[in-house]
């Protein structure tokens, strides 16, 4: 494990952090919807920002695991 980055505790808080903000945008879009364009930029960006967390987080947990 390298001593510059985050610890496996704090990659976990991020992966649960971001599902669980992936999971409460899907929720808000199946019960509000979208109703504009300036929404559809929102959820993009929000996706984009939970989803690559969310990915990036469980990489480095996957890497983590070898050590």
């Amino acid at each position: 494990m390298s001593h510059f980055g985050p610890t496996r505790g704090e990659l976990v808080f991020r992966l649960c952090f971001s599902l669980a903000g992936l999971a409460l945008m899907i929720f808000a879009l199946v019960f509000r919807g979208v109703a504009g364009i300036a929404a559809v930029e929102v959820v993009g960006i929000a996706g984009a920002f939970f989803g690559g967390t969310t990915i990036w987080s469980a990489w480095k947990l996957m890497q983590h695991r070898d050590d």
